[in-house]
């Protein structure tokens, strides 16, 4: 009896320590892919930690796919060729943008607006920084789509009409009021109709030649007056400013203009237009000055640069800048130099 109770006994020794051995791979495979797990989670964790996310630049900015803005205190000369022994093809203002096209050494190839051509890369900034930049420098615009934009005093048909604005051209936007938008007009502000203009986001834009070129036949007066006058576009617009450099209004920069040839004019658009002699807008040549209207007299000054241009103080949104002649209906057009 004691002998059969031994062998029992036995056996069931036998079998846990079976069981036992048959259990331990088991638990052993359960250890070892616990610590696997928190190896590669520690891992996985401390890489995270190491990693810090670039941001993103946007797939466009301002319509631009691999934006530039020129970084200089005044104007980027585009060239004809990757080098300075290039013609002049045409200028980037401050803060102006450009599509980049191709890198030749330290040259980009950039197109802006109507010009393509080459430009310096240490006076763009690219990437993230020129995506930034754009962010702070933007401005909404609202273009013209009809043939003949009313800008009224108020947002309403009822009021009366401060100015009428050609198709193509673009105003500043200032604010959006549903139907109406509020918009900056050399510097002061009117309303439009929301249905007649397209909105976009927008940076200035290159210059080209031919914007600060003329026709032939043009006294020398006339030709050094226009390259006198372009060469301050993109400079601050001051209200009451009498400075080409550090800021000046309409009649401001219409006024010493002329001041460096010998003419005198008071400063003021209105007074301005007093002198001397008024002929149509379609005799008119370089250095001749357009006036413009708000419906209750003369409040803006530019002068004419041909090719149907003029160059003006603008308003502290754009500074000065060139436009069509026709951006705006004028009142009056007037020579003071005789040829």
């Amino acid at each position: 009896m004691k002998n059969r109770f031994r062998r029992v006994i036995a056996a069931c020794m036998s079998g846990a320590m079976v069981f036992g051995m048959v259990q331990m791979p088991v638990e052993a495979a359960s250890v070892d892919a616990g610590i696997t797990a928190m190896l590669s989670e520690s891992l996985t964790t401390g890489l995270d930690a190491g990693l810090v996310e670039e941001p993103q630049v946007p797939a466009t900015v301002c319509g631009y796919t691999n934006l530039g803005i020129a970084q200089v205190e005044n104007h980027l000369n585009i060239r004809e060729g990757a080098g300075e022994e290039y013609d002049l093809v045409g200028k980037l203002p401050v803060d102006a943008g450009c599509e980049i096209l191709s890198q030749e050494g330290e040259w980009f190839q950039i197109r802006s607006g109507k010009v393509t051509g080459y430009v310096k890369g240490e006076f763009l900034l690219t990437g993230q920084e020129a995506a930034d930049r754009a962010d702070e420098v933007k401005s909404i615009v609202a273009t013209s789509v009809t043939q003949t934009l009313n800008a009224r005093v108020e947002p309403n048909t009822d009021c009366s009409i401060w100015t009428m604005i050609a198709e193509g051209e673009e105003l500043q936007m200032v604010e959006d009021q549903g139907e109406w938008l509020k918009v900056d007009v050399d510097g002061d502000e009117c309303y439009v109709a929301r249905e007649f203009v397209e909105l976009s986001e927008q940076l200035p834009k290159a210059m080209t030649m031919t914007e600060i070129r003329y026709g032939e036949g043009i006294s020398d007066v006339r030709v050094d007056m226009v390259q006198y006058a372009c060469q301050f576009v993109g400079n601050r617009y001051v209200w009451g400013g009498t400075s080409l450099t550090n800021g000046v209004d309409c009649s401001g920069f219409t006024m010493r203009i002329y001041e460096k040839y010998g003419i005198y004019l008071p400063h003021s658009s209105s007074a301005q237009s007093g002198y001397g002699t008024r002929i149509d807008s379609s005799e008119a040549k370089p250095g001749d000055l357009f006036f413009y209207g708000n419906g209750g007299g003369i409040n803006h000054v530019a002068m004419y640069i041909g090719n149907g241009q003029v160059v003006h103080a603008s308003s502290a949104r754009t500074g000065i800048k060139i436009s069509n002649a026709f951006y705006r209906t004028p009142v009056c057009v007037t020579r003071l130099i005789s040829d």
